[in-house]
């Protein structure tokens, strides 16, 4: 794992096969507006933003998919994706127009998520505390990754890398965290964010699953007690 952020592999180490989604017709057209980036991911600069019910369908999609991902595993049909969130199969393909780009997409938001939720723990907590509130959502972040493993597979089995920024916006949100708390006096100046990132790696490792929250947790603190200024 580098730094808490390594691509799953099966037992085995091989790649699964790369082979066409069955709920997703090889004559379907694509359905891609220009909204959003090839896998579904961040608009393409200069696109047209997409409307504000939009958004929420296409979140709603989103969270959908984390959630019937990790559940039932990839080979889950998108048609009841699209059920389960409320909309249509022609609203999901105009989004995501294939499988791996709904698992990719899904995957990306859960990284901005915990990315995002630096800033805004730094605007309601102290530096300190907000950077260990932020290593809580590490574990949950991880938690959803692994649980996607079987499905993100498929990107990897496709010719993407659904990790190729992770560590580098990872790093840049423990990096603002860190910062804030040097500025404050609280958190030590000669701590490394790679450094930390891999640490919560091992440690979100070591404690997997939900019985294990409470070993996790005295783990995050102890990585804590190392990053405070004496």
């Amino acid at each position: 794992m580098s730094g808490g952020d390594v691509p799953p592999t099966s037992p085995g180490g091989d790649a699964p096969q790369t082979r066409p989604s069955r709920d997703t017709p090889q004559t379907r057209p694509s359905h891609h507006t220009g909204q959003t980036g090839p896998s579904g991911g961040a608009p393409q600069p200069g696109a047209r933003p997409l409307r504000a019910d939009a958004l929420r369908n296409r979140q709603r999609l989103l969270d959908t998919a984390v959630r019937a991902f990790s559940r039932q595993g990839p080979e889950v049909t998108l048609e009841s994706i699209a059920r389960e969130a409320g909309v249509g199969i022609g609203t999901l393909y105009r989004h995501f127009p294939t499988r791996e780009a709904l698992v990719e997409a899904a995957y990306r938001n859960e990284l901005a998520k915990l990315c995002d939720a630096a800033d805004e723990l730094l605007t309601r907590l102290p530096p300190a505390e907000a950077t260990r509130a932020w290593m809580d959502r590490f574990v949950d972040y991880l938690a959803t990754k692994q649980g996607m493993a079987d499905a993100l597979r498929l990107v990897i089995a496709a010719g993407t890398n659904p990790y190729a920024q992770s560590r580098d916006l990872l790093v840049a949100a423990l990096t603002r965290l860190l910062a804030a708390g040097v500025a404050a006096g609280t958190i030590r100046p000669d701590v490394d964010p790679g450094d930390v990132l891999a640490g919560l790696g091992g440690m979100s490792l070591a404690a997997q699953g939900p019985e294990q929250r409470d070993l996790a947790g005295r783990l995050l603190d102890l990585l804590m007690a190392g990053l405070r200024r004496p």
